[in-house]
This record gives C-alpha cells, sequence and structure tokens, in this order.
C-alpha cells in the first residue's frame, strides 16, 4: 500500500498544521450547520412549503453529483487553499444575503432558490479540495487519523449547530443571528491565507500536464483508475451506501418517532435526532484515543455490512431506548466504515490526480445521496418507511457481499494489497 496509516492515538492531531486545521474547519463545519437550523426554521414560519423543504435537499446534494469531479480537477490544478477560502466566501455571501432578506422582511420564494444552490456550490468547493489539501498537512502516514478526526469535526458542528443555532435566533433574532455566523466561517479563511500548505510545498511537485478537458478528463480519470480494485470498490460502497441509504431516513425521523411513543418536539425527540451523531463522535474519538480499525478493503465492507444490520434492526424496533441505541450504534459505524473508504482512496490514488479520484469518490459518496429520498421516501410513502429502510439496507447488504465476490477479494489478496 502506499503509505501506512498510523496506530498512534490522535496521531494527525501531533501536526500543528493539522490542529490549527481542525478547530477552523470544526467552526466552519458548525457554521453551515448553523445556517441550515436558522434559514430552514425562517422559511417554515415565511412559506411552510413541502416542495421547498424537498429543494432545500435535493439542492445541498445535487451539485456534489454534477461539480465533484469538477471541482477535484480545480484542487489538482489550483492550490486548494484558495479553493477552499472561495467556498467559504460563497458561504458567508449566502448567510449575510438571507440576514439581509430576513432582516428587511423581503424574502420571496425565488431568493431561497438561488441562495439554496449557491449554498449546495459552495459545499462542491469545499469537500475536495479540503482532502486534498488534508493529505498534503498530514501526508500519507497519518492520513486515516486525520480524516477521522475531520469526520468528528463534521459531527462536532452537526451536534452544535442546532444549539448554536437555537441560541444565536434566541440572543439576536434569526436576522442578526445569521450575520453573526457569517464571522464563524472568517478563521479559517485567515488561517488559509497563509498555511505553509499546498502545491508549492510538495516535495518533488510539478503541475500537472494534462489539460482539463471536460468529459475527456472524467473518461481518462476513470481509465487511470479502472484497474485499481481499492479505489473501484470504495468508491462502489460509498456510491452505493449513498444510493441505498445515505441520509433518506433522516427527514423520516419524526415518523419513527412518532411510532417509537415520542413524535412531539421535546427533550425525548431532540435525543433520537442526536443519537447517530452521538455515536459518530464517541467513534472517532474512541478509535483515535486507541489508534483501532487500520484502513483495510476487507475491513470498510465489513463495517458497512455491520451499518447496514443496524439500521434494519432498528427500522424493525418499537422500544424507545433501544431505538437510541442502534442510533448509536448506526452514527459510530458509518463515520467508521466511510472514513476508512475515504482514506483508502486517498492512499490508492496516483498523485498526479489525486484531486480528481477524491473528486469522483465524492460524487458517489455524496452525490448518490440526491436519489436516497426516493428508495427510503417514496417507497415508503408506498410501503410504509419501516419497510423502505429494511428493504434498502438489505439490498446494500447484498451489494456489498458482491463486491466481495465480484472483485475477487479474499484474505490473501487483501494481505498482498495492504
Amino acid at each position: 500500500m502506499k503509505g501506512s496509516t498510523s496506530q498512534r492515538s490522535f496521531a494527525a492531531l501531533r501536526h500543528p498544521g493539522f490542529r490549527v486545521y481542525f478547530i477552523t474547519s470544526s467552526l466552519a463545519m458548525m457554521a453551515d450547520s448553523v445556517e441550515h437550523v436558522i434559514s430552514y426554521w425562517i422559511l417554515f414560519e415565511k412559506f411552510q412549503s413541502p416542495a421547498l423543504g424537498g429543494f432545500a435537499i435535493v439542492s445541498h446534494w445535487l451539485p456534489f453529483l454534477f461539480f465533484s469531479f469538477w471541482s477535484g480537477a480545480l484542487a489538482d490544478r489550483f492550490d486548494p487553499r484558495r479553493i477552499i477560502q472561495v467556498g467559504m466566501g460563497f458561504f458567508i455571501v449566502v448567510s449575510c444575503i438571507w440576514g439581509l432578506l430576513f432582516l428587511f422582511d423581503v424574502i420571496e420564494m425565488w431568493h431561497a432558490v438561488v441562495l439554496l444552490s449557491l449554498h449546495g456550490l459552495a459545499g462542491v468547493l469545499w469537500a475536495p479540495a479540503t482532502q486534498v489539501l488534508v493529505h498534503d498537512i498530514v501526508g500519507p502516514e497519518e492520513l486515516q487519523s486525520a480524516i477521522r478526526l475531520s469526520a468528528t469535526g463534521r459531527y462536532l458542528g452537526l451536534l452544535g449547530g442546532p444549539a448554536i443555532g437555537s441560541g444565536l435566533m434566541l440572543l439576536l433574532g434569526p436576522s442578526y443571528g445569521i450575520l453573526v455566523n457569517a464571522f464563524i466561517y472568517l478563521p479559517l479563511v485567515f488561517w488559509l491565507w497563509k498555511a505553509p500548505y499546498g502545491p508549492r510545498f510538495r516535495k518533488n511537485w510539478s503541475p500537472i500536464e494534462r489539460e482539463f478537458k471536460g468529459l475527456a478528463d472524467l473518461i481518462f480519470t476513470l481509465r487511470s483508475v479502472a484497474g485499481n480494485r481499492v479505489v473501484v470498490t470504495m468508491t462502489l460502497l460509498g456510491g452505493s451506501a449513498a444510493l441505498f441509504i445515505g441520509n433518506g431516513y433522516q427527514p423520516q425521523m419524526p415518523a419513527f418517532a412518532f411510532d417509537l411513543g415520542h413524535g412531539k418536539p421535546g427533550l425525548a425527540y431532540g435525543a433520537l435526532l442526536s443519537a447517530e451523531a452521538f455515536g459518530a463522535l464517541v467513534a472517532g474519538v474512541a478509535l483515535e484515543s486507541r489508534g483501532f480499525l487500520e484502513a483495510r478493503p476487507r475491513t470498510a465492507l465489513i463495517l458497512a455490512m455491520l451499518w447496514c444490520c443496524a439500521l434494519g434492526i432498528f427500522s424493525a424496533l418499537s422500544s424507545y431506548p433501544l431505538a437510541l441505541l442502534f442510533l448509536f450504534m448506526v452514527g459510530f459505524l458509518e463515520l467508521s466504515f466511510f472514513a476508512m473508504a475515504q482514506t483508502l482512496v486517498q492512499l490508492r490514488a496516483p498523485e498526479e490526480i489525486r484531486g480528481r479520484v477524491i473528486g469522483l469518490f465524492t460524487m458517489a459518496a455524496l452525490g448518490m445521496r440526491t436519489f436516497s429520498g426516493i428508495t427510503i421516501g417514496v417507497i415508503g410513502g408506498v410501503i410504509g418507511i419501516h419497510a423502505s429502510l429494511a428493504l434498502s439496507a438489505a439490498c446494500l447488504f447484498v451489494l456489498i457481499l458482491l463486491l466481495f465476490v465480484c472483485l475477487g477479494y479474499d484474505q490473501s489478496d487483501l494481505r498482498a494489497e495492504s
């Protein structure tokens, strides 16, 4: 394997640069979550439109499907620090415009559509470039630790966002609250300005010679990784998990809560919403503190199958305490297998097209979430959400088994590749 992942506890945090990156990027992720909390609340109050709520989900994930590869290509040709700063600039502008529209009470439906779309595009600029930058900061030895900690920071933002967002609305009102939130992106922007990472700081680095050629570039990248079983397997794993499950069950959580006897706002409902994020947070801390679960293809596939089992069991539960426990397990397993898959893709990606390969993985693992609302939500409208989630988890489980068989994985292959 190209590089080996470190088994030291919190290995990536031993890098001073990554410590700053972890703090500033976690703040930016929290600001992203805060913006969702405030803007979604005002849009619900103003329009009470289920269609707009659905568009908010589609506009968040669809840009990842269409533009992740091209964003990764930009990270290959240009400084990823500057691409991330452009993405942060979009986030800041969107938050400020939300705030002004709320302040003067002039928000219209078309404003929301444009701003939600710009927010989705900002996320696409951020995602592949930040993975390239993380590799520059820590190198291949501590890459798994860095990716796992970055994912942990994302879940910290998901946990902290609702609390901070609600607090800002209570203290300042939604208009000033979302304007203040724009400043939370700035620490990452300022640090990136002089951070000693990126193309010109890489050893033996030369700019990619291949020109950016649109669709031909995508075909070139696909051909370049077609013989790499690890990259192909992990990309298929990420894409199929996003398609069949993704986060499609989360918008259905009020219905699950109702069936569990906690279908009203309150602490019990909030705990149900937070259990998965808390499980992922615990996974990041626990796995990093002990240096467990070295990145291996077989391990990632097994963890993903256990994730399917946990979701399938959750879908059949009628006990609230058990539901909390299995949602905790869902979050724990999701972070574990997803961070591992992302690590393996980065380690196996050819250096000169690393951004493109990361973009390809992101296109599959995040972009395909656009359709998870169909596999769980739309089908759930026909057969019930419990049955649709169980069916989706079962289909994904079978597909992962096929990855073992069709791609010829056995223990001897994996020892040779690791």
